[in-house]
């Protein structure tokens, strides 16, 4: 079973490139603010758990996060694997999808780190901003952004390069010359 993480900063194309890595592959698609919003949408009762978090303004628990990715690998046991869209953002929660994977008698294939400059970065992002009229992706909240990401998610890698299981790709170029280089990286693996 492969099981991918696409890591990267936000604006980095892990959304762009995991859908298209699931696809090559045959691998499951998990996005953890899918993942979210559908738990939210039926009803259930971690989405409504959830959703008080949210609508207070705080971020949703690791714990609570890990819950609703156990759930969905439990309902999608036939899949070749699962490529990690977003996931884990917090050393605690590579921690915790290892014990999730284990659990199910698998682990962690590889993580795939996105590299792209931080200029680049806020110039997709506000690009982004102006076609999709997402009201996060201005200056002040994308540097906020950056900057959480530094100084809470980067960490993640330097847990996956311990394992060897860390591959750093080359984020910048068209959308196909960087599906290139990952579809290499992962070819090894199948």
């Amino acid at each position: 079973m492969m099981n991918v993480i696409l890591f990267g900063a936000p604006g980095s194309g892990k959304g762009t490139q995991s859908l298209k890595i699931a696809k090559e592959f045959d691998l499951m698609h998990i996005s953890t603010g899918d993942v979210l919003r559908k738990e939210i949408s039926d009803g259930t009762g971690l989405g409504q758990i959830a959703k008080d978090y949210i609508n207070k303004g705080q971020l949703v628990p690791d714990d609570l996060i890990v819950d609703m990715l156990a759930k969905v690998l439990d309902t999608r046991k036939e899949s070749k694997g699962v490529i990690f869209d977003g996931f884990p953002r917090t050393l605690t929660q590579a921690e915790s999808l290892e014990k999730i994977l284990n659990a199910r008698k698998t682990s962690v294939s590889l993580l795939i780190d996105l590299q792209v400059v931080e200029t680049e970065l806020v110039s997709r992002l506000l690009e982004r901003g102006k076609l999709s009229g997402r009201s996060d992706d201005n200056l002040e909240t994308i540097q906020s952004r950056l900057a959480v990401y530094h100084k809470q998610t980067a960490p993640v890698t330097d847990y996956y390069k311990k394992t060897g299981k860390y591959v750093a790709i080359q984020g910048t170029g068209s959308i196909d010359e960087i599906f290139a280089r990952i579809r290499s990286v992962l070819a090894k693996l199948s």
